[in-house]
């Protein structure tokens, strides 16, 4: 039997005006740019700005980028030194000589070592930015997270406190004959289960507060709120394109690092030339002859010729242009999915605050009234309340839901570190 078929008409009747009165005639959440600004505040950033600064991953790969910044500047450099021989010899004929030799570098084989180092500079920055972005993500996931296990659990207070009024009211009523003894059990085993609800909601918040730890390092005393208003909706910023996105421009860092290596790879095939200079004296005799000697080396590429290391070089090129073109699928795809759901998340958060299930407040205390007059059973009580309860946290995890999309979506669109900066609105339409 259902739950509003055992109960009085008169009773239905009142609950329901007293939920179209409380029922909001419109949503409530303020414009779309001021929710971005409630976000994207000075806290908000001063927090994100402290987990990039002490984040291992984010150390890690900043060092990562240095040390490329590094070889780019070492690749840059000329290939080869000079050398210095100095030779003496007593003998019949006493020879003193002094020469300098350098590698000539005629086949441009500093110019594609450049090359392959600035590409892969390219792809470390682009590979630092993801990091940062990954790492502000994963926060801001696990914040919201934290923030909807602190409402729940502070929610699932007020459950316990109006479940022990409950419990201390029936005991009153079971006194005076109001209730019979089952009935007053029956709010007795009620406030049981809220203990035990209460119990499971601190667990999930002390996981959820361990789960940010993890990410920022530090405990947090207290954690800032998601704000009261809706996320913003999905057409208050415009994705940048996908060729533009960090993971893009990591993989074609790492695609023309592929293909300057398949340069560096046929340059050293082809062998520089070695130019000496030799100069000095000999002395034979009473006789002292100047001498001064020119004299070029090439490596003769027989044994070796290089050619493997060309094909090897050309097969990791042709991988690194196809992992562009499937991360280009995968980006693509991850932006309209992230929309979609995001849209679907907020539309429902949407309808779920102009209906009138949100309105828990009142509908707790009417309940409440209807049971004190005699209206309603103790056990149709427990029940709608029961049903109110797990509305209003089913809203506040639907809310959190959408927030996380939101974010999902930021960073599928590109866009995140500019929200987290507040520079949302210069790329809105």
């Amino acid at each position: 039997m259902s739950v509003l078929r055992s109960v009085p008409i008169s009773a239905v009747c009142l609950l329901y005006a007293a939920m179209l009165h409380a029922a909001p005639a419109s949503d409530p959440s303020p414009p779309i740019s001021a929710s971005s600004r409630s976000l994207a505040s000075s806290p908000l950033q001063a927090a994100i700005q402290r987990v990039w600064q002490v984040s291992p991953e984010v150390q890690a790969s900043r060092a990562d980028r240095d040390a490329a910044r590094a070889r780019a500047r070492a690749a840059a450099q000329p290939l080869y030194n000079p050398s210095i021989t100095l030779d003496a010899e007593n003998a019949d004929v006493n020879r003193r000589t002094a020469g300098i030799s350098l590698p000539l570098d005629l086949s441009g084989k500093r110019r594609a070592r450049a090359s392959q180092g600035d590409a892969q500079l390219r792809a470390a920055e682009a590979t630092y930015d993801v990091r940062r972005r990954d790492v502000a993500a994963r926060w801001l996931k696990a914040w919201s997270t934290a923030a909807l296990a602190t409402q729940q659990s502070a929610l699932g207070e007020r459950r316990l406190a109006l479940m022990k009024r409950f419990d201390d009211l029936a005991a009153q009523r079971l006194k005076v004959g109001d209730i019979s003894s089952p009935e007053r059990d029956l709010a007795g085993l009620a406030l049981g289960e809220a203990q035990v609800q209460q119990a499971t909601l601190a667990a999930n918040e002390a996981a959820a507060r361990a789960a940010l730890q993890a990410v920022s390092g530090d405990q947090l005393t207290t954690l800032p709120p998601l704000p009261d208003s809706l996320s913003p909706a999905a057409d208050s910023m415009t994705p940048i394109p996908v060729d533009e996105l960090p993971e893009l421009r990591q993989a074609r860092g790492r695609q023309a690092s592929a293909e300057a290596g398949v340069q560096v790879a046929r340059r050293a095939r082809i062998p520089d030339p070695t130019l000496s200079l030799t100069g000095g004296q000999v002395r034979s005799g009473p006789r002292t002859d100047q001498v001064i000697g020119v004299s070029v080396s090439i490596p003769l590429p027989v044994l070796n010729t290089g050619r493997a290391e060309v094909d090897a070089a050309l097969a990791e090129a042709d991988a690194a242009a196809a992992d562009v073109r499937s991360r280009q699928f995968v980006l693509r795809a991850g932006l309209q999915e992230t929309q979609a759901r995001y849209t679907a998340l907020r539309g429902a958060a949407e309808a779920f605050r102009g209906g009138r299930a949100a309105a828990f407040e009142d509908r707790t205390a009417l309940l409440e009234k209807l049971w004190r007059a005699g209206e309603i059973s103790t056990s149709d009580y427990l029940v709608q309340l029961k049903q109110s309860l797990d509305t209003a946290l089913s809203g506040l995890a639907l809310e959190s839901q959408a927030w996380q999309a939101w974010f999902d979506y930021l960073t599928a669109a590109g866009r995140l570190t500019d929200w987290v900066d507040g520079r949302i609105q210069d790329a809105s339409p």
